[in-house]
């Protein structure tokens, strides 16, 4: 069965050092059920592929008037402490939605209240680049491939001044002779 992604694209002019976009904070609901506008409040979100969980500050929880499911030991660069956790729901960009997940309430530095950890990236695909001095990063969930740039852009080797691509042992010898490279130019 062929699942729909979502996905979303966020462009900045220049290099970026840290990756933001807008999110929408929700209590928990239903996808078949998504709230009205009027019940959504709008964050501005670092993307953080450092934090193990997704974070909401005390801000957050006040205006979406939050009540706490559970409490959590964290671990942060400041140390240990024991922090509240919500349900909530997220709105990415593109209407990409993360309907119901566990967040931990804590602080979050300069103007951000959200940090989207690795438990909403790992649910799909994420990519940064940074071509022509523009960096972009874009997000679709659920994943829908593997993005490896080994296999996209196979390591070369340079070999009596030519570049050729690295051939595994036992794939046909690029020199034409039929053989598996560890047979031919391989030994």
């Amino acid at each position: 069965m062929d699942t729909k992604a979502n996905a979303f694209n966020v462009a900045y002019t220049g290099i970026s050092p840290v990756l933001t976009s807008e999110v929408h904070i929700t209590s928990p609901f239903e996808p078949s059920n998504p709230p009205t506008e009027a019940g959504r409040k709008k964050f501005l979100a670092i993307w953080d592929t450092g934090a193990t969980n997704s974070v909401i500050t005390q801000q957050v929880v006040q205006e979406c008037g939050l009540s706490p499911i559970a409490m959590v030991n964290v671990h942060t660069a400041g140390g240990e402490a024991l922090s509240n956790v919500y349900l909530v729901s997220i709105g990415l960009p593109n209407k990409v939605t993360i309907p119901q997940i566990r967040v931990t309430e804590g602080m979050i530095g300069g103007d951000a209240e959200v940090i989207i950890g690795m438990d909403i990236i790992n649910r799909g695909d994420f990519a940064v680049t940074n071509k022509d001095g523009k960096t972009n990063f874009t997000f679709r969930v659920p994943s829908v491939e593997c993005i490896d740039f080994v296999k996209q852009h196979p390591p070369t080797i340079q070999s009596g001044g030519q570049t050729l691509q690295k051939v595994g042992r036992n794939e046909p010898c690029p020199c034409g002779s039929g053989k598996k490279y560890k047979k031919c130019h391989g030994q």
